[in-house]
């Protein structure tokens, strides 16, 4: 699994959102209220919209178009009117730095 570079951890200030590209995957990176970084595709599974434009919940990202919400954890919608899941992605932090890999970690092709 490769790993690639997205940017130092604090560019992403806990309960935001940032987003990136990673090897041609739109990626949405959050840094969610339990201090952790999780990353997930960056289009929601509803209507094709960047979830990074979204409002970050605890370990929730919410769709700001219909509200739609995911955890960022596992991808699984925790809210309607999404039904299926996003890609989730693996983080790794490397002496201060985020790095994500696109091979996704729940099973859902991005």
């Amino acid at each position: 699994m490769t790993f690639q570079f997205v940017g130092p951890v604090d560019v992403v200030a806990k309960g935001s959102v940032l987003a990136t590209e990673v090897d041609g995957v739109e990626v949405a990176v959050v840094h969610a209220d339990d201090d952790k970084f999780y990353a997930v595709r960056d289009e929601c599974s509803h209507a094709s919209i960047q979830l990074s434009e979204g409002e970050v919940d605890g370990c929730t990202l919410e769709c700001w178009l219909h509200g739609s919400r995911f955890d960022v954890r596992t991808g699984e919608p925790t809210g309607l009117p999404a039904t299926e899941p996003v890609a989730t992605f693996p983080v790794e932090i490397r002496d201060g730095d985020i790095y994500v890999s696109t091979t996704p970690s729940n099973g859902v092709n991005p």
